[in-house]
C-alpha cells in the first residue's frame, strides 16, 4: 500500500476554476508532496483538449466552451456527472500512463458489474462503454512526470448536451447513464463507490 492520498469533496465547482487550481497544484508541489483526488461536479460547460483537428464545434450556444490542456477531444461536462481528478506523482507511484487509464476504466467496470451491468473498455477510443454507448471518460494531462485532469461518469444528468457535439471526437456516438440502466445511486453514492474502486486499483488502499 502506497502513501495515502489527500482526498478532497469540493462539490459543485466551475470547471475552469478547478482546472486553474490543478495546473498551480501541480506546478507547485515537489518530490514530497503527496498526491491529491479531487471530487467535483461542474455546471454545465463544453470542455475541448488539445487534439482539436477536426473537432465539431457544438450546435448550440447556450453552454461555455473551454479550452483546456488535456489530451483528447471534446466532452461535455455537467451537474450529475461524478468526476474524480487524479493529481499523482507517476514517477513516485511508478505506474505509466496507460495502466493509471486501464485503473481508472477498471474501477468503473467494476461499479457496473455491481450492479451486474457489463462494462467494457476500448482500446482504439479511451472511456468505458454499455453496449456501445459511453457512459465515462477520460483525460489526462502529464508535466513533469506528475499528471493532473481524470474521469468523468455519468450518474443522473440531462444527456441532451451531448447530442450537440460528436463526444469525444467520434460522430454518431451515443452516450448513456447509471440511471438509464437501472442503477439508482445518488451523486454522492457514486462518487464514494468509484473513489473506493480507484484507491484500491491504484495501490492506495487495501
Amino acid at each position: 500500500m502506497s502513501q495515502i492520498p489527500v482526498i478532497r469533496h469540493l462539490g459543485r465547482t466551475e470547471f475552469e476554476t478547478t482546472w486553474r487550481a490543478m495546473q498551480d497544484f501541480t506546478t507547485n508541489r515537489s518530490a514530497e508532496t503527496p498526491d491529491e483526488i479531487w471530487l467535483t461536479e461542474h455546471n454545465p460547460v463544453y470542455t475541448l483538449g488539445l487534439n482539436r483537428k477536426d473537432v465539431r464545434m457544438p450546435s448550440r450556444d447556450d453552454i461555455p466552451v473551454v479550452n483546456t490542456d488535456r489530451g483528447g477531444k471534446i466532452t461535455y461536462h455537467g451537474p450529475g456527472q461524478t468526476i474524480i481528478y487524479l493529481l499523482i506523482d507517476l514517477k513516485r507511484k511508478g505506474i505509466n500512463v496507460r495502466q493509471l487509464v486501464s485503473s481508472m476504466e477498471n474501477s468503473v467496470v467494476k461499479l457496473l458489474a455491481e450492479a451486474n451491468v457489463h462494462g467494457l473498455a476500448r482500446a482504439d477510443a479511451p472511456g468505458v462503454y454499455v453496449r456501445d454507448k459511453k457512459i465515462a471518460s477520460v483525460g489526462l494531462r502529464l508535466k513533469k512526470e506528475c499528471c493532473y485532469h481524470g474521469i468523468s461518469l455519468n450518474v443522473d444528468m440531462d444527456l441532451a448536451p451531448f447530442s450537440a457535439i460528436d463526444p469525444c471526437g467520434y460522430r454518431g456516438l451515443e452516450v448513456t447513464q447509471l440511471r438509464d440502466l437501472g442503477i439508482y445511486l445518488s451523486q454522492a453514492e457514486a462518487a464514494e463507490k468509484l473513489l473506493k474502486y480507484l484507491t484500491k486499483e491504484l495501490g492506495y488502499s487495501d
